[in-house]
């Protein structure tokens, strides 16, 4: 028998809820550097002004927790004492309340108002802003004493043991650490970090939604993870020393393609080589060469496509599309993959003009609506008494 149930509708008493807490956990994007965050690599996310607004109050009771979601027009209710899994979102909730109690940290029941601009599946990570902003509002109601790396360690351990997804850290980083107007360039196995000034000039970034929507626990992603660790597993055999994909250089990956699978190969390939267009791009941008960002952009993208395999028609469609124009410098999918968006760096003034143009051409393709978002450098969580 569960122990969580669910509900439909506002609970009586959580109509004239009086939060202690309140939370705006942001979404990320990553304008380069896709699928090298759990191979110990380099990206490029940031948080942005679209974001998850949670409340949250203490309800009296010793072991009650009630969720409800304003977008989805429902919640459930669990034991602190008996803490199981649940289906789809309340895992990523459950997942990081069963991190708080296995760090010891004393918890007692209490009530949360979730809503979101967030579409889920969109590659903008609704799911690490779930989990960011949860702990982050968790941490402040009962002062559990965390700081952000804490919280960003546990939200993605969260993921990986709890819901099953064994993401990388890139994206609960972004939606923790990111400052305003900035993007940031990680490293992701030091977790040392940069700012650097999203100052796109005359363009602005326009993400375009496939409405194609990635489920990634059943979606190649951790497979994709395994390939990489095959790899270096084989690697290991001649350099012990090699703990992850980030100690393969160009020159010993060639040395070892015999002993690899084709299919290994082209995924190392394609980590190698997008570690070094992110490095590549953090000049190009600190410079302000923003058509040499572009070019690496469309390059990124090929190697989604045809070394990593984790696009799909609709997002290489908006992507070619983009290839002729010349107000577009650069175009990629973006996130784990199978859907979600593409991220396209665009002359601001000519966004309306590209809009009227791929919409329906996207519609007439594949029948479905496209939708796109100006997405904005921004603070990550933040949380308010």
């Amino acid at each position: 028998m569960s122990h969580i149930h669910s509900f439909e509708g506002l609970p009586v008493d959580f109509q004239d809820f009086q939060s202690e807490i309140q939370v705006d956990s942001p979404g990320r994007i990553n304008l380069i550097g896709e699928h090298t965050d759990y191979n110990d690599g380099f990206v490029m996310p940031t948080a942005i002004d679209k974001k998850i607004y949670f409340e949250f109050r203490r309800n009296g009771s010793d072991h009650l927790c009630r969720i409800y979601s304003k977008t989805f027009g429902r919640g459930f209710e669990f034991d602190l004492r008996k803490i199981e899994k649940g289906i789809g979102w309340e895992n990523y909730i459950i997942g990081v309340v069963n991190e708080l109690l296995l760090l010891d940290r004393k918890l007692s029941g209490f009530d949360c108002i979730i809503e979101s601009q967030l579409p889920v599946g969109s590659g903008l990570s609704s799911s690490a802003a779930l989990e960011c902003g949860l702990a982050g509002g968790l941490n402040a109601l009962f002062q559990l004493g965390l700081d952000r790396i804490e919280i960003v360690k546990l939200s993605q351990k969260a993921e990986n043991q709890f819901v099953g997804m064994n993401c990388g850290i890139m994206d609960q980083f972004a939606s923790a650490i990111s400052k305003k107007d900035h993007i940031l360039k990680l490293d992701c196995r030091s977790l040392e970090y940069d700012f650097i000034p999203a100052d796109f000039k005359n363009c602005q970034l326009l993400l375009l939604n496939t409405n194609v929507s990635h489920t990634h626990t059943d979606s190649g992603y951790n497979s994709r993870r395994q390939d990489c660790e095959d790899a270096v597993s084989i690697i290991q055999q001649q350099y012990p020393a090699v703990a992850s994909l980030r100690d393969v250089s160009f020159e010993l990956l060639e040395e070892q393609k015999n002993q690899l699978s084709e299919r290994q190969y082209q995924r190392c390939s394609y980590v190698l080589e997008e570690n070094k267009r992110v490095q590549e791009s953090a000049i190009a941008l600190k410079e302000g060469k923003l058509r040499e960002f572009g070019k690496l952009m469309y390059l990124s993208h090929e190697g989604l496509q045809h070394q990593y395999e984790v696009s799909c028609k609709e997002l290489d469609f908006l992507v070619d599309y983009s290839h002729d124009k010349d107000f577009i410098y650069g175009s990629r999918m973006m996130g784990g993959g199978f859907g979600g968006c593409t991220i396209n760096l665009i002359e601001t003034d000519q966004v309306e003009n590209f809009l009227q143009e791929v919409k329906p051409a996207y519609k007439e393709a594949f029948g479905i609506e496209l939708d796109s978002i100006i997405a904005n450098a921004d603070e990550g969580t933040i949380v308010k008494k």
